[in-house]
């Protein structure tokens, strides 16, 4: 299995290649912000996820018993 998820990883030439097409794309300017976004995107869903276990460990605190 590790074998076959190694056949798909970029090799460092390609990683290269991605990113020169990237800028190329999006430009200097816009990289930044596009990654600004990105930071908040991945910041909120945690801040969901951390919200969505606090409400289940509340409501297996007060029923006794875990939620199936």
């Amino acid at each position: 299995m590790t074998n076959l998820l190694l056949l798909f990883m970029p090799s460092s030439t390609e990683w290269i290649i991605i990113l020169v097409v990237v800028l190329l794309l999006f430009g200097g300017k816009k990289i930044p912000e596009l990654m600004k976004g990105l930071g908040k995107g991945v910041k909120s869903f945690k801040e969901g996820m951390n919200e969505a276990k606090e409400e289940l460990d509340k409501d297996k605190d007060e029923t006794g018993k875990p939620e199936p």
